[in-house]
């Protein structure tokens, strides 16, 4: 009888041990998706964290983060020992002891119900908090089962905390456990929280700060030192009495550190790189088909992201920026005074506030709301309320209307500069704007507008292609250009900036530099604009350009990046080179994941290419350049030179800047997003007063930086012969004058008023000229050894004895650096 009794238990057991095997590798397993996923052995070898990537400059600093989860990891010798044994003491008294199961604590859960605390190890919260094990695909389909999902999910807990011990220090588990954890405020693990609440490392914690960041455990948000002070002194109390109940902490120590209150110090993230910014937002774009094809997620994968800007000079770009763009601000309002500033190109003014509320998303529904009702929905525009707007002199807090911040916003001026070496394709500056914090969109690779002037280099490079040279000639007159239009035959009369003609015959180079309108219209006819068009999408404008006589004049919307680039090809020997933004990425232990090199394509020879440069130089050397402003800056030393082009759109509604060096190429933008916002004047609005000031001011600083890595110097010299005569030079007369910008005059439809303007040519001789032109054919290139006459501008008075012997250099050289 005993026997059979022995035996029946026996088979009982044998069943029910047979049973919770089937049943345990039904639960691994996830039979007919009952149970969810379940950590396997290869997870367990390779635990992933949500940790996010960091953001660096190519010379290592941090400056911005990509994180779902703000977390950085630390090893365990990084963690303060308080913080060790403030968690031991409240979480898992007995973590040495157990093998990730408290058998002892689940007994005590059982038998008071819970009354007397849980029965979670820290291994088993690790488990929940690594693997997720009650969320997502975790979950199966017994989810919809209220008392039997808590079963299975505390099941697998066990089974991976059991996992995770035998496969896992002590140590190990400690360390990811605060690795991990949440402490509120989007700060996830120890070193995030040391930092976003005490401003210090993990390891420099103090004992009270330890057991504050502890007791957040329990309630991120309950407990929060900076929303519930009260409750947070409250319960770091309570972990210092289980540090003292534990033998961490004496009875002495527990009275004195009781009594002492929150010390919190909120701080950042080093280097500010918990903020968003253009730069962030731009590698994020840039990244995005990697990513995809690689594998990768940004804001989960812990990847070290190092980019190709440099921190000394986007620091000089950044100064700069602010610096100018606070002069223009005030710039705009003193010229506006208490006028609405919206005005269309024939100069009659537009209701933007209204236009721009009637886009907003939210207008369509309180249209629909209030049955079209014009007053209720103008009483929601009207109704102020608090709001922080940008300034200046930092944020400020106001009451505002949303009809308000239209207004004021409507008035903004912002910018963008893009700074590229071009031999190398690393894009080393990049300000997308002057706050990202209000104002996302990216001028430098989102915003497209009019180029103006600054797009009449590629009809110069499609004369240089055709066969012309820079001493080719044609002359400042009067130019009506007929062109086609749906069948019909209809005129285009470009203006000068100054809306007069000098009957001169000017050099390329000279047209150029002084940007000379009728010339360039001339020179467009004669190449042809669809050649212009050609020549500017070989070295690297991708947006769709219209192919009108007025092309050459910058009608077309183009980005900053994309003018960078192209004139990234002229410095670059004619290579057109892709420009790069990041250099190579890394893991957490830096192991290369991916280097990045620039892609590159011949698109000039390298004469035609070293010729463009020797025209650029030409805003700076030739009379009347529209670059010869920036001789207010220290940028003249040892030889130095330095090449640019000036643009300003109809109206005044867009100023460039691009410039370039021996070593970089520099694009800036100017301007409101609200186009019919605009300067009045060419004194006040125009590239050269707006844009190229903050060029000026920029290279200034990297010049005088003996560690910018940057230096002065003259241009290359030509590798290849210089087969067309650059011996030009032109001459100059001594008067009083004033230098403009010309403007473009950039659509076939727009004019504009005559701006107040000193002519720079005496009238007699105006006269004189026009008599002379009458021998000239029509829209035909000059050929002449005699220099004409012109003007000398006291700026270039003060320079002229400098370069005098530079000149002198150029008449006997034709092949390298003159």
């Amino acid at each position: 009888m005993f026997r059979e009794i022995k035996n029946r238990y026996i088979r009982y057991i044998t069943i029910f041990v047979f049973f919770l095997i089937i049943f345990f590798c039904a639960l691994q397993l996830n039979f007919l998706w009952l149970f969810g996923y379940s950590p396997r052995y290869t997870d367990i070898k390779k635990p992933s964290q949500r940790v996010g990537s960091e953001l660096y400059t190519a010379d290592g600093k941090l400056i911005g983060r990509y994180f779902k989860e703000n977390r950085t990891p630390v090893d365990y010798n990084e963690i303060a020992p308080s913080i060790i044994n403030a968690l031991v003491a409240t979480e898992d008294i007995r973590f040495y002891k157990h093998s990730g199961i408290d058998i002892q604590a689940v007994g005590r859960a059982v038998i008071g119900m819970g009354k007397d605390g849980g029965a979670s190890t820290i291994t088993q919260q690790l488990a929940k908090n690594l693997y997720r094990t009650r969320y997502g695909k975790s979950s199966g389909l017994i989810k919809h089962i209220p008392v039997v999902r808590t079963m299975i999910s505390k099941l697998k807990e066990w089974m991976t905390a059991l996992k995770l011990e035998s496969n896992y220090s002590k140590n190990d588990i400690i360390t990811m456990y605060l690795n991990t954890v949440s402490f509120g405020n989007n700060a996830y693990g120890i070193k995030t929280a040391a930092r976003i609440y005490f401003d210090k490392e993990a390891k420099a914690l103090n004992t009270n700060e330890a057991a504050l960041l502890v007791g957040m455990l329990k309630g991120p948000n309950l407990y929060n030192p900076l929303k519930s002070p009260d409750k947070a002194l409250e319960r770091r109390n309570t972990v210092l009495k289980q540090m003292n109940k534990y033998k961490y902490l004496n009875a002495d120590s527990l009275a004195l550190l009781s009594k002492q209150p929150l010390q919190t110090k909120e701080g950042k993230l080093k280097d500010g790189g918990n903020g968003d910014s253009y730069l962030r937002a731009a590698v994020d774009k840039y990244l995005e088909k990697w990513c995809e094809e690689n594998g990768f997620d940004l804001y989960v994968d812990g990847l070290k992201i190092y980019t190709t800007i440099d921190s000394k000079l986007q620091g000089y770009a950044e100064e700069a920026v602010k610096d100018q763009m606070r002069i223009i601000q005030r710039r705009f309002y003193s010229v506006w005074g208490n006028e609405d500033p919206w005005e269309d190109s024939e100069r009659k003014k537009v209701n933007y506030p209204e236009r721009a509320k009637k886009n907003l998303p939210i207008y369509a529904m309180l249209v629909k709301k209030y049955n079209n009702n014009a007053d209720s929905i103008d009483a929601y525009f009207n109704k102020k309320k608090k709001m922080t707007i940008f300034s200046y002199k930092g944020d400020r807090d106001t009451l505002f209307s949303t009809i308000d911040s239209i207004r004021y916003y409507g008035k903004i001026m912002n910018t963008g500069m893009m700074t590229m070496e071009p031999k190398s394709g690393k894009i080393k500056v990049w300000v997308g704007g002057i706050d990202h914090k209000f104002f996302k969109y990216d001028h430098v690779n989102q915003a497209k507008r009019q180029a103006g002037s600054t797009f009449k280099p590629f009809a110069y490079l499609a004369a240089l292609e055709s066969g012309m040279g820079p001493c080719d000639t044609f002359v400042d007159k009067p130019v009506k250009i007929a062109y086609q239009n749906g069948g019909k035959t209809e005129y285009w009369e470009p203006k000068n900036a100054d809306w007069s003609n000098t009957y001169q015959a000017m050099s390329l180079r000279w047209a150029m530099g002084k940007s000379v309108n009728t010339v360039t219209a001339q020179v467009t006819e004669k190449v042809g604009w669809d050649n212009v068009v050609k020549w500017a999408h070989e070295c690297g404008i991708e947006s769709h350009l219209e192919s009108v006589p007025s092309v050459s004049l910058g009608p077309n919307d183009v980005s900053v990046f994309e003018m960078v680039r192209a004139y990234g090809t002229f410095l670059n020997e004619g290579i057109k080179t892709e420009p790069i933004l990041v250099e190579k990425i890394t893991d957490q232990n830096d192991r290369i994941i991916e280097e990045f090199v620039a892609k590159t394509k011949r698109a000039l020879s390298e004469e035609i290419s070293w010729l463009m440069l020797y025209m650029f130089r030409g805003g700076m050397e030739e009379p009347g350049g529209t670059s010869q402003a920036l001789w207010e800056w220290d940028l003249w030393k040892k030889n130095n030179q330095i090449g640019g082009k000036t643009g300003t759109s109809s109206d005044y509604v867009d100023a460039w800047y691009m410039g370039i060096t021996k070593d970089l190429v520099t694009g800036i933008w100017v301007g409101c997003d609200e186009r019919t916002a605009h300067f009045k004047n060419g004194e006040t609005g125009e590239g050269s007063r707006t844009a190229l000031p903050i060029f000026g001011k920029f290279m200034e600083k990297v010049y005088q930086d003996p560690n910018s890595g940057y230096t002065y110097g003259p241009f290359p010299k030509a590798k290849v012969e210089i087969t067309r005569n650059i011996n030009c030079p032109t001459q100059r007369q001594e008067t009083d004058t004033i230098v403009v910008d010309s403007l473009a005059i950039d659509s076939l439809e727009n004019t504009m008023e005559d701006p107040i303007i000193e002519e720079t040519i005496p009238k007699p001789e105006v006269e004189v000229q026009k008599k002379e032109e009458k021998k000239i054919p029509e829209n035909q290139p000059i050929k002449q050894n005699t220099p004409p006459i012109v003007p000398l501008t006291k700026k270039e008075e003060r320079e002229l004895k400098r370069k005098e012997k530079q000149e002198e250099k150029e008449k006997k050289k034709i092949v390298g650096n003159p």
